[in-house]
Parts: C-alpha cells; sequence; structure tokens
C-alpha cells in the first residue's frame, strides 16, 4: 500500500520540543522533495520546511527558521520533523508530502505534492 504515515505529535508545553515521523511505504522517498506543511483550525495550510530531492538542502519559512529542522533517512525511508521552542501559534494538525518523482526544487505550495499522509495533532499548550 503506497502512504506516508505521521507520528509523534502530542500535547507540549511552551517552550517544549516535539519530533515529528514520516514513513513511507509502497515506494521510495530517495531523491524526491519532501516537506512538512501544518493546518491550524480556519487557516490555510501553509509550508514549514522543505528538503530538496536531489540535493538534501533544506528550505524553512522566517515563522520556524531556527526552531524546525527537517531530515531524512533514505535507509529507514522517514522524513523526521524537529520542532524546537515551540509556542501555541505552532498548534496545527502537520503532514507530511512528498513529490511524485524526482526533485531538486522546493516549494511551499501544496499543488506541488503528490503524497500525502493523514496528519498528526500538534498541540501546544500550559
Amino acid at each position: 500500500q503506497v502512504q506516508l504515515v505521521e507520528s509523534g505529535g502530542g500535547l507540549v508545553q511552551p517552550g517544549g520540543s516535539l519530533r515529528l515521523s514520516c514513513v513511507a511505504s509502497g515506494f521510495t522517498l530517495n531523491y524526491k522533495t519532501i516537506a512538512w506543511f501544518r493546518q491550524a483550525p480556519g487557516r490555510e495550510r501553509e509550508g514549514v520546511s522543505c528538503s530538496r530531492g536531489l540535493t538534501g538542502s533544506t528550505m524553512y519559512p522566517d515563522s520556524v527558521k531556527g526552531r524546525f529542522t527537517i531530515s531524512r533517512d533514505n535507509v529507514k525511508n522517514t522524513v523526521y520533523l524537529q520542532m524546537n521552542s515551540l509556542n501555541p501559534e505552532d498548534t496545527a494538525v502537520y503532514y507530511c508530502a512528498a513529490t511524485s518523482g524526482a526533485a531538486s526544487w522546493c516549494s511551499m505550495e501544496r499543488a506541488k505534492y503528490y503524497y500525502w499522509g493523514q496528519g498528526t495533532q500538534v498541540t501546544v499548550s500550559s
């Protein structure tokens, strides 16, 4: 079965950290551009990190730069999102996404991605 499955979400206090995981099955993440998006209630889904498929170089929006880190393990066919210094504005459902084929670019546009996970809830609250 071709799918992406996220895990690692939960409730964390402000200032805390979480590491999200996204495991691919039925296809390889090698050479594909991978991204993490999030969607808070009543808001548009927004990109929070991207890892270029052919180089592994990364991109982040200013809202999370310096706090979030995307990484990938091609052997485990898994991508991670390390989130530090979390604040209540980071509360959202987090999704991982991958391109359909090899890619050398990064994008925060949802339409650029073919594979999507079901999402994992992250709640930052005291």
